[in-house]
């Protein structure tokens, strides 16, 4: 499902560019297409869609866990926005995540990728790929470039990062990895969950972009999805009906699922840029009041200038940031202070809600990770995610934010 994207270097215009389809009935919205099956007029193409010689781009389509034409839409504009010729959509991150991991590699292929990743995916990269596939991988520091290098083999097919780092919001100088894997023969693949809008992968070398799309791409955290980015090739392969993992495996977004997400879309600029400019304004009085913030917009942040090199202007420096308590006990009164207390937001996983998000990740979404993973990807016990909603007054917010440093001791 070969897609073309407009040539503007603006991921919102191409978003826009993209939305050229009506209604079933002439509706401004896309229809919702839920037959799980699709019939031909004539017998004799049905064999050549299972022989891969028909299919979704002349109008044919087969069984919804192949391809559906709602979920199709949906990953039109996907692609457009990550400036990529084509996209399909999962019914999660971590299956678009696996799915692309497992067609890019054999069994006895490796990986490498930054120590610091989304706990999930550590433990499918970590555990669940080596046991269950036989598809190694090695833990590097993503900004050590030398170190990066060194860690491929002959037998390495995937360069794995996201564009900022879970939960330490370290900046992948995504040119010089590209550079690092395409001279190696593999592929820089890219979870962009974090930076949608902000960052565009592809325009730096990234050869796969992956999102989940439950958080800022939905954003109301109501839905679980993913998508995989990439050439027409690459999608093909994932839906190939012998070797596809997508199609294999069956991880099928439904389409009630693709139109929700798809009439979101239209508002994904306006989202990004406000969930950007109050998590600035959140570490800036953080770091005035002595925290150990962490945020790509502030100019202490160690990869600021790389941020800046590889950013889309005008759409902020993203809407998640992380403050280090040093214990997990600060940590923790930190976040009930800031929920039971202040209303500020919600102790909860997740992220891209319209409410702010805290959790503290050793003890969450990165507790997968062994101590010595997580004393590598400098995860500390205290370390505190935020993701900025953008839901009461900012000036409200800031002040309930220092009240809840100072009651946990800051």
């Amino acid at each position: 499902m070969e897609t073309p994207t407009s040539r503007s270097s603006d991921p919102i215009a191409r978003l826009a560019r993209s939305r050229h389809e009506f209604g079933e009935h002439g509706g401004v919205n896309l229809s919702i297409e839920t037959s799980a099956t699709f019939t031909v007029l004539e017998a004799g193409k049905m064999p050549e869609i299972f022989g891969g010689r028909a299919g979704p781009q002349g109008g044919c389509f087969l069984y919804g866990r192949h391809f559906n034409p709602t979920v199709m839409v949906l990953s039109r504009h996907l692609a457009a926005l990550e400036a990529l010729p084509s996209a399909y959509c999962t019914a999660s991150g971590m299956a678009a995540i696996s799915g692309t991991l497992l067609q890019a590699c054999d069994s006895g292929d490796h990986i490498v990728a930054g120590q610091a990743l989304y706990g999930g995916t550590w433990a499918l990269l970590h555990d669940y790929l080596t046991r269950k596939a036989g598809i190694g991988a090695t833990f590097v520091d993503l900004s050590d470039l030398d170190a990066v290098a060194r860690a491929f083999t002959p037998r390495t097919r995937v360069l794995y990062c996201e564009t900022l780092s879970n939960p330490t919001l370290r900046v992948a100088d995504l040119p010089a990895l590209a550079r690092i894997a395409h001279e190696r023969g593999a592929k820089l693949v890219v979870d962009n969950t974090f930076a949608p809008v902000a960052v565009t992968p592809a325009l730096h070398g990234a050869d796969v972009v992956i999102h989940s799309l439950t958080k800022f791409i939905n954003g109301a955290s109501d839905i679980v999805a993913g998508c995989v980015c990439a050439s027409g090739e690459f999608i093909d392969q994932l839906y190939d009906l012998h070797f596809g993992s997508l199609m294999l495996l069956g991880p099928a977004m439904d389409p009630r699922a693709a139109y929700e997400v798809a009439t979101r879309m239209p508002n994904l600029g306006l989202r990004i840029t406000e969930h950007a400019r109050r998590a600035l304004a959140c570490a800036e009085r953080l770091e005035a009041l002595g925290a150990a913030v962490i945020y790509p917009g502030l100019a202490s942040h160690p990869d600021h200038a790389v941020f800046r090199r590889i950013a889309n202007p005008g759409y902020g420096a993203g809407g998640l940031l992380s403050v280090d308590l040093g214990t997990a006990e600060r940590a923790y009164r930190f976040m009930e202070h800031l929920q039971n207390i202040e209303d500020f937001g919600y102790m909860a996983v997740s992220l891209g809600y319209s409410d702010t998000l805290m959790s503290a990740s050793a003890s969450s979404t990165s507790s997968e990770l062994d101590e010595a993973s997580l004393r590598a990807a400098g995860i500390s016990p205290g370390l505190v995610r935020l993701s900025v909603g953008y839901t009461g007054t900012l000036e409200d917010r800031l002040d309930q934010l220092e009240r809840g440093y100072r009651a946990a001791g800051g």
